[in-house]
């Protein structure tokens, strides 16, 4: 679905109940809003809470930016070729679109590295854009708040520096290199209306 349904899908979200967004060859991504949140976050809207669940066979746990962010590393490291491919598609995503449609071509690559299929990555990708524009909790330096995670993800993509020192920076809460995000952050002095596709590369 696209980026518009999606988000319905989560402000509708009944309390501790289980919507599955995506399901394929064992793989099942689904949400959640648990009715009671722990001690520390007691000062947060629980309406504006919800959970982001994986289940891989009979294992579920929770994901996190850090598993998008090295999947698409590993993907532009293993195909290069594809790099500007992919950095489209995922900004197609961020612009609203649907992942199935918008990964339908890259579903057809062969890449050697990566950590789940990629349509599992898009779908994802997608609801922790929409955690970032919902459920942010706090005042963020980037408008629209998801900006922070599109710029990383354009960072991973691009790879202009080693995985390793990417992820210490996004685990530390670091900012993406300007050059991701400046232009398009309503909040940046440099910004600019109607970019052209791929700004950050040229």
């Amino acid at each position: 679905m696209d980026y518009k349904h999606a988000f319905e899908l989560v402000k509708e979200l009944e309390y501790d109940k289980e919507c599955t967004v995506y399901s394929e060859k064992g793989i099942i991504v689904f949400i959640t809003r648990p009715s009671k949140l722990s001690g520390k976050f007691s000062d947060y809207d629980s309406s504006k809470n919800f959970q982001i669940w994986l289940q891989s066979g009979s294992e579920r746990f929770r994901p996190n930016h850090l598993r998008i962010l090295i999947d698409v590393n590993l993907r532009s490291k293993s195909r290069p070729d594809l790099k500007e491919e992919l950095l489209k598609a995922f900004d197609s995503i961020y612009y609203g679109e649907d992942p199935l449609h918008t990964l339908q071509t890259l579903q057809n690559e062969t890449f050697r590295f990566y950590l789940n299929d990629i349509m599992t990555i898009g779908i994802l990708h997608q609801l922790l854009l929409i955690e970032q524009a919902y459920a942010y909790h706090g005042e963020s330096h980037f408008d629209p708040p998801n900006l922070f995670l599109q710029g990383w993800i354009r960072e991973f993509i691009d790879g202009p520096k080693e995985i390793d020192n990417m992820c210490m920076s996004v685990a530390h809460g670091q900012p993406p290199m300007a050059r991701y995000v400046s232009l398009e952050n309503k909040k940046d002095k440099k910004y600019v209306n109607n970019l052209s596709e791929l700004w950050y590369l040229q």
